[in-house]
């Protein structure tokens, strides 16, 4: 079955930066459309952003161009998030979603 894991979150001063992680496992991982959301407190679901399964494109919301990066390790079946330039309203729970699942997330606070 799908399983996909989020971690890497944490409390982190505005400005600073984290880099999240996802494991996949239970599909071919280097095949798929990866895809990365978020959802802050009392909010909707976010998209974030989505990278190609050969990494040839990227895509990101407009409120984190510029300050996320979206990579992928399809020999270790990882995704990952790095976030710069943190802000409090980047705070919110971040989930790794593709092949239909969106799996465990991991929190992220942005606060002095």
């Amino acid at each position: 079955d799908v399983q996909l894991q989020a971690s890497g979150g944490g409390l982190v001063q505005p400005g600073g930066s984290l880099r999240l992680s996802c494991a996949a496992s239970g599909f071919r991982f280097g095949t798929h459309t990866m895809s990365w959301v978020r959802q802050a407190p009392g909010k909707d679901i976010e998209w974030v952003s989505d990278i190609s399964g050969s990494s040839d494109w990227t895509n990101y919301a407009d409120s984190v161009k510029g300050r996320f990066t979206v990579s992928r390790d399809n020999a270790k079946n990882t995704l990952f998030l790095q976030m710069n330039s943190l802000k409090p309203e980047d705070t919110a729970v971040y989930y790794c979603s593709g092949s239909g699942t969106r799996g465990q997330g991991t929190l992220v606070t942005v606060s002095s």
